[in-house]
């Protein structure tokens, strides 16, 4: 080997550790926006998270139109941007293609799994921190009647809903649990009036804590519930704060800890298949100063229960995902 050879090589793995080095991370948030108080508030709480304690940067877009999905996509692979990840189930298709145009771009997806060796999928057990949500509600409960708004009916969403009667069905067997869902297109995702309005409608067939599995949606049904002075319980993010009081507690899904984790692990990140679950801390129940005063001992020390025995394996939380059914309705 030459000097000068010898000079090129080094030149260019100087070239591509600083592009290493410089690769910003990317986050595409699904619609509704990362200030929906739900979902994708979270990743943007997770990217966040990461940017303050590292001193680091990222890249973001708000889709407007689900044409957006693979430009976003192909805009931030063509920059160099790496990981890049993605806020939502619907990015699958999209992904599926670019990921196979940019195999040295790391790519990261929320909610569904892509079999691509670039790509790392985060699924989440729902159903089982729906279920100790269940319990709570159950507990909470004074009509024996407790309600599930989902957002987009889609076997996700059944998912959140199944576990959810599982957990109620378990504390009180002889509850009555209403179910709705928003709609059918991606709109179900960020219309909190059909919320309210469905709420509404729960609350007059003598529902008392209700549970909303909605994104932006949910905002309604969290207000509506506190108006007419009853429960509800938020979702993926901590929306106590939202009605102190008012909200029993939230389903903690963490979806900021895989972004975070995505972030932190950088382009070097670990591909494949990523399950969070309550035994690895990806689902929890919120319990803070806002609903301290209504989130008693005796709800608490059953849902802690549960939670245990989940953990432990005792109790088996059916996944509607596994054959799209549900035990108990």
């Amino acid at each position: 080997m030459t000097l000068m050879q010898k000079f090129l090589g080094a030149a260019a793995t100087l070239a591509i550790s600083a592009t290493a080095a410089l690769a910003e991370p990317a986050i595409i948030f699904d619609l509704g926006g990362k200030f929906d108080k739900s979902f994708n508030q979270a990743a943007f709480e997770g990217a966040t998270r990461w940017a303050e304690e590292t001193g680091g940067s990222f890249r973001e877009i708000e889709l407007q139109s689900e044409a957006q999905r693979e430009q976003a996509l192909r805009r931030f692979a063509e920059a160099g941007n790496n990981p890049i990840v993605m806020a939502g189930f619907a990015f699958a298709s999209a992904l599926d293609e670019v990921a196979r145009d940019f195999p040295d771009t790391k790519f990261v997806i929320i909610d569904m799994v892509v079999d691509q060796p670039n790509v790392r999928s985060v699924v989440f057990n729902e159903h089982e921190g729906s279920y100790i949500v269940g319990v709570a509600a159950a507990k909470a409960s004074k009509t024996g009647t407790v309600g599930f708004i989902g957002g987009m009916d889609i076997p996700l969403i059944r998912k959140f809903a199944c576990g959810y009667v599982q957990g109620v069905k378990a504390t009180n067997p002889d509850a009555t649990v209403i179910q709705n869902m928003t709609g059918t297109t991606p709109a179900a995702w960020n219309d909190p009036v059909k919320g309210a309005e469905l709420t509404k409608a729960q609350i007059a067939k003598g529902a008392d804590v209700i549970y909303a599995a909605a994104g932006g949606t949910g905002v309604g049904v969290l207000q509506a519930a506190a108006d007419a002075g009853v429960y509800s319980i938020g979702v993926d993010s901590n929306q106590n704060y939202l009605h102190p009081g008012s909200v029993l507690t939230s389903m903690l899904k963490r979806v900021d800890v895989a972004v975070y984790n995505a972030f932190k692990d950088g382009p070097d990140l670990e591909t494949g298949f990523n399950v969070m679950g309550l035994a690895n801390g990806g689902l929890d129940y919120a319990l803070d100063e806002h609903n301290a005063g209504i989130f008693t001992d005796d709800i608490k020390a059953a849902v802690e229960d549960a939670k245990a025995k989940i953990i432990s394996g005792e109790i088996q939380v059916h996944d509607y995902m596994s054959d799209n059914s549900c035990p108990v309705e």
